[in-house]
């Protein structure tokens, strides 16, 4: 899963993929066989070579300015894909306004380009899904939702700083991720460090922190790319004090890695005994959730299709009220507990401004914001969450990691939902347990008949909005209490062995 930083600083590198530049140049061709234009005779040849030769050149030249390769990997995720429409939005409008300007058009359909942008993502998005899917299955990996990802901020750019971001990557890939790095040397804004960004001066550790959790991410560990004397006696009472308030784990590279052990009269550490991984609960579903997959992607097609015109009129509405970028994401929980970014259309402004202080709550939504969230407009761009295979339609509500209940393991054994049976009996006004209680009632009694009567609700609730129904409730928890006073037959025979070694054992009276 590709990270994007909650700050708009980025870099520009060119850069294609072979099959991208091999696509940027079939694509006006099939889109004009498409169109049934005269392509091949002679007086439509010229204005054929002007157009596929102008929308290659903006077609790579998006590309690189996108960084739509970075995509082409088993990690492609929504942010990819919005990439990618990007790319080709910007594209077809170069190149649309490039050859009008030259030709009028002449000899090429005035509908070429619509069916040229159409053409290049689904090609784009296409390679993208076949990549990831291929590579998901060769190197597939057992759900391990007992191992928690640790998100670092490194502090200082240095050698050892660089060094140690390579040693954790090749030691622990994707259980730790360095975030950014905080540097209060101007000259390194904005670079990067083994591709991870320098976003600004250790004294802005606080708003950081603030602005990745606001997004979902808790930074865990905080590390100094050197020993204590490496920031200021001010600076570093000021990290302590951040961490400890955040509960944020401060380190320094040397001691991490043991160099401390280099100087003199330096005692060996004792060695602790491993702790022993918490047993995993097997969950068993229902052969309903291998068709849900299915049933995910054709509606997902569907309701893209003709939804387009809204997401169109809510992403300008957006831009004008909130500005760029559109869209806003959170990491949430997906199935075996994997993290994914979960997108939605912005109906907020920033939560902190420029210079790192906070916004007042109030100042941050308006009046579009508010018409868009009670039309649920803003969770459209979910159906690209759907569509990669982060989501399913019907389904949990994913949740931040913060929000998940004690035992997330039954919610977490399936494909969160964009709408679910706790959505439609309550929503907003459940807690936790109700929540849990539903999603977990749900998963037990998932079939086709209960999704489309989830689908009515849901629209009943957009119209109607949101009623808790206290009869969904009580029986989702009556539920709950005859599944835990079943117990399986392996926990009944431990018991069974430890009672009779228990008797054996007492004395005689």
């Amino acid at each position: 899963m590709r990270f994007h930083l909650p700050t708009s600083r980025s870099s520009f590198r060119v850069r294609l993929s072979l099959f991208d530049a091999f696509w940027a140049i079939a694509s006006p061709l099939l889109a004009l066989y498409f169109r049934d234009a005269q392509i091949l005779t002679y007086d439509g040849l010229v204005p054929t070579l002007i157009y596929c030769s102008l929308s290659v050149v903006f077609s790579l030249i998006a590309f690189s300015a996108f960084r739509i390769h970075e995509g082409m990997t088993r990690y492609f995720s929504v942010h990819d894909a919005i990439d990618v429409t990007k790319a080709v939005v910007v594209a077809t409008f170069l190149t649309y306004v490039a050859v009008f300007t030259l030709t009028r058009l002449e000899g090429i359909p005035r509908s070429t380009p619509i069916i040229h942008a159409l053409t290049l993502i689904a090609g784009l998005v296409g390679a993208r899904i076949f990549t990831r899917l291929n590579e998901a299955r060769r190197t597939a990996l057992p759900a391990r939702m007992d191992k928690a990802v640790e998100y670092i901020l490194m502090i200082g750019s240095n050698r050892l700083s660089l060094l140690y971001i390579k040693f954790i990557r090749a030691y622990s890939p994707g259980l730790h991720r360095v975030m950014a790095v905080l540097d209060d040397r101007p000259h390194m804004m904005g670079r990067a460090i083994d591709g991870v960004r320098v976003i600004g001066p250790p004294d802005h550790l606080e708003p950081v922190v603030n602005e990745f959790a606001e997004h979902g991410v808790r930074i865990n560990h905080v590390i100094v790319g050197g020993d204590s004397d490496m920031v200021s006696e001010v600076t570093l009472a000021e990290l302590r004090r951040i961490c400890e308030e955040h509960e944020i784990r401060l380190d320094f590279v040397p001691e991490l890695i043991g160099l401390q052990r280099l100087q003199p009269g330096a005692e060996p550490e004792v060695a602790m005994e491993p702790e022993e991984e918490p047993a995993r609960i097997e969950v068993t579903l229902s052969p309903y959730f291998k068709l849900k997959r299915l049933i995910d992607l054709a509606a997902a097609v569907t309701i893209i299709i003709l939804s387009f015109p809204i997401w169109l009129v809510v992403g300008i509405l957006a831009l004008v009220d909130v500005g760029s970028p559109i869209f806003f994401w959170q990491q949430r929980l997906g199935q075996g507990g994997r993290p994914f970014l979960l997108q939605k259309i912005r109906t907020l402004k920033p939560p902190f401004d420029w210079r790192g202080r906070k916004v007042p709550d109030a100042d941050r939504l308006s009046a579009i914001g508010r018409l868009v969230r009670k039309c649920r407009f803003d969770e459209f761009p979910q159906l690209l969450n759907l569509l990669v295979g982060d989501m399913s339609l019907i389904g949990p509500r994913p949740l931040l990691p913060r929000d998940q209940p004690p035992d997330p393991t039954i919610r977490l054994s399936v494909r969160p939902g964009i709408t679910g049976w706790a959505q439609v009996n309550g929503g907003s006004s459940l807690c936790i347990e109700e929540k849990a209680a539903l999603d977990e009632w749900y998963i037990r009694n998932a079939s086709l008949q209960l999704d489309l009567r989830i689908l009515y609700m849901t629209l009943v609730c957009v119209f109607r909005g949101e009623r808790r129904s206290e009869a969904a409730i009580a029986t989702a928890f009556a539920m709950r209490r005859r599944q835990a006073t079943v117990l399986p037959l392996e926990t009944l025979v431990t018991r069974a062995l430890a009672t009779s070694k228990v008797e054996a054992s007492a004395p005689a009276s």
